[in-house]
């Protein structure tokens, strides 16, 4: 980082300041999040009902939306495979230049 005097100094100190603000805040949100997590498990499972209740609608909306989930998973597959494959070929590609210079 440069070393900056004036007008430009209080431009680099406002930038900081944001960075800082929002990893704070990045921070704050996970550390709640995680305890707001663990105060619902731990009231979950001293209740079977609502585990079991918790379930039967997950298995609902898994259900209802089946088509689109394969869907999407299909899509996300065939989408790895021909990532895959191009950089497969790349391989080889960088591989058959080697072997030219060589």
């Amino acid at each position: 980082m440069a070393h900056v005097h004036g007008k430009g100094m209080m431009k680099e100190m406002s930038k900081v300041k944001d960075t800082m603000g929002r990893e704070i805040m990045k921070g704050s949100m996970a550390s709640v999040t995680v305890h707001t997590g663990a105060k619902l498990m731990s009231k979950l499972a001293k209740y079977p009902v609502l585990v079991f209740g918790a379930g039967v609608v997950a298995g609902v909306c898994v259900y209802k939306y089946r088509k689109q989930i394969i869907a999407s998973a299909n899509k996300a597959i065939d989408s790895g495979k021909d990532f895959v494959l191009q950089q497969k070929e790349n391989l080889e590609d960088i591989v058959a230049e080697n072997k030219e210079e060589s």
